[in-house]
């Protein structure tokens, strides 16, 4: 079966001398999106590039589920396995550990224990389970933590992102080292949030996710023309610095409608 997509790394060659065995993949400048989110990045991904590496990864991920034949789990979706080329054009690597599974997705399950603790909730892996950690890859992009934090306490990032919710503290969840609304990320974060929903029944289907997070990008984008309109000048999105004291910030959080989140948690679920 022949896997091609421009959101997918391509297979250029393979090596296979005596013990050297092994496969060749195209050259990605830019390395990996767990890099570029690292506190130890010398750049900064602004929001509108890391809403388009969303929506290329959501695609690969789309492809894989619903454009192969037959569909294939990739089972090992993170953020080190998000690669960037030189224009920061995002693609799904690593498919060591990808199966093909049947067309009856609802039914099918693998209970193969695979993948990187902390993108996958339990060892019964489905196209949901390809959801789940790519709602995690989500919350890393909004929050650029790692996905377990802390030596001792070993704190889950999704568990982070909820306690901090209950506390309406949405400012805290978005990366400090640039500025945003919230209500520019609220909506991101709602569909992350339902992609990694304890029940598989109630995540969207990745067509669902590319969907949304198109939307996204799309309003990203008329806002970024029209501050570029405002002030006659363009306007670049990588290495955004914080520009908002958290004083100007808080009354924008206040003023949020919160009873917007269950409308488009309920949308995406389809309930």
């Amino acid at each position: 079966m022949r896997v091609h997509h421009t959101n997918l790394t391509n297979l250029v060659g393979y090596c296979n001398e005596e013990i050297n065995i092994g496969l060749v993949y195209e050259y990605m400048a830019n390395g990996n999106l767990q890099e570029h989110l690292s506190d130890d990045s010398s750049t900064t991904l602004g929001w509108e590039d890391r809403l388009r590496i969303a929506v290329d990864a959501a695609q690969g991920l789309e492809y894989l589920h619903y454009g192969c034949k037959p569909p294939i789990i990739h089972k090992d979706v993170k953020s080190a396995n998000i690669l960037l080329t030189e224009n920061f054009q995002a693609k799904v690597s690593d498919f060591g550990l990808s199966r093909n599974f049947p067309t009856d997705l609802v039914t099918h399950i693998t209970t193969g224990v695979a993948g990187t603790p902390g993108y996958y909730l339990t060892s019964r892996l489905n196209e949901k389970s390809d959801v789940y950690s790519f709602g995690i890859v989500l919350l890393e992009i909004i929050t650029s933590r790692p996905v377990i934090s802390g030596a001792i306490e070993r704190i889950h990032i999704s568990q982070w992102v909820a306690s901090m919710l209950a506390q309406g503290d949405i400012y805290s969840i978005v990366d400090p080292r640039f500025s945003l609304n919230a209500n520019y990320v609220w909506k991101v974060l709602e569909i992350a949030m339902v992609c990694i929903s304890p029940d598989p029944v109630k995540r969207p289907m990745m067509s669902q996710v590319v969907m949304e997070l198109k939307e996204c990008l799309a309003t990203e984008l008329a806002r970024t023309k029209q501050r570029g309109n405002e002030t006659g000048l363009g306007y670049s999105t990588v290495m955004i610095r914080l520009r908002m004291s958290r004083s100007e910030y808080i009354p924008q959080l206040l003023q949020l409608n919160l009873s917007k989140t269950q409308s488009h948690v309920s949308y995406l679920s389809g309930r």
